[in-house]
């Protein structure tokens, strides 16, 4: 995703990462690209507010990151931020999502295609409960594997508030937000308009026909419900530049450093090893001897084992 984002970007490149969910190494391989590559990396964190109802599997709370604290994960010099999932490849220039006129809402998303005919019977948005609420607000369904958001609105019109207080009360149930960092903005639309970004921002194999794929600004590796075939697997099939940004990726991920153990916890472990060693055979003396003498000593042993040991180290 990174590397299709500075490659087809015609302007500087800063991605910003959730610290909460990063591992060491993943925060090195982010210092080895952007030096190579030449974009700028920011990591920024939130605690979980005490009063919001908690998420406890963490892709949830992953979805949760990505819509509910919007309004506080960034400086407030920041005025505009484009989400981008993972496993997705960006062929247009995001530069034009950047300054595009989102006509007063705060967020703009693109809703699912519904090209693919085959796929028409897995298509949640159109029976039951969705049908019913869309119609009701005469609104559609958008998908979140990409969706630009105006901080600045977003801010001066409290929706992070009213998103929380919406979630708070919807996540109580558990049959509520399956889909959660999804569900919520599309639910919410009478309240917060959704902008519809041009279909082009968002195509997927199993929901856009293959005709629509010439026109595909981003390409995302939607889960199809029907094959249940692998994203990989897919990856390579459906994106012709796949196979080279995952290779040059590679390239680019820092070698695993030979470990060397701290001097200090080095010296520790030869003494503790070298101290039950002899408190060991001292034991087994006892043990093959079991006098009253020996008894004494036994207790005596036990005190000042420790004590010598830590001497030893200090």
């Amino acid at each position: 995703m990174m590397l299709s984002v500075t490659r087809n970007t015609e302007s500087p490149v800063k991605f910003w990462f959730v610290e909460n969910f990063l591992s060491p190494q993943f925060k090195n391989v982010l210092g080895e690209m952007s030096r190579e590559y030449g974009f700028e990396v920011e990591l920024v964190s939130y605690q979980w507010p005490s009063w919001l109802l908690e998420q406890t599997e963490k892709q949830r709370v992953i979805w949760a990151y990505k819509i509910l604290f919007l309004d506080v994960l960034f400086p407030l010099d920041v005025h505009r931020v484009i989400f981008v999932d993972a496993d997705l490849v960006v062929r247009g220039d995001l530069r034009e999502l950047n300054e595009l006129d989102m006509k007063g809402a705060p967020y703009g998303y693109t809703p699912f295609c519904d090209s693919r005919e085959e796929m028409e019977g897995f298509r949640f948005w159109k029976t039951g409960f969705w049908a019913d609420h869309l119609s009701k607000i005469r609104a559609k369904y958008h998908i979140s594997a990409l969706y630009v958001v105006d901080l600045d609105n977003f801010r001066d019109n409290a929706v992070g508030d009213i998103l929380r207080s919406i979630y708070n009360n919807l996540s109580k149930d558990p049959n509520s937000l399956a889909n959660l960092d999804q569900d919520l903005p599309n639910f919410t639309q009478n309240n917060i308009p959704i902008f519809s970004l041009d279909q082009s921002w968002l195509w997927c194999e199993t929901w856009c026909s293959d005709d629509s794929k010439k026109e595909a600004k981003a390409i995302d590796l939607c889960n199809n419900p029907l094959t249940k075939t692998p994203k990989l697997e897919n990856a390579v099939r459906i994106i012709d530049e796949w196979t080279e940004l995952d290779q040059t990726a590679r390239i680019s991920v820092p070698q695993e450093k030979e470990r060397h153990m701290n001097p200090i916890h080095e010296l520790l472990a030869r003494n503790i090893f070298d101290s039950w060693t002899d408190q060991k055979v001292f034991l087994q003396n006892i043990l093959e001897d079991p006098t009253p003498e020996n008894d004494s000593d036994l207790e005596t042993e036990e005190r000042s084992w420790f004590g010598q040991l830590m001497g030893d180290i200090i």
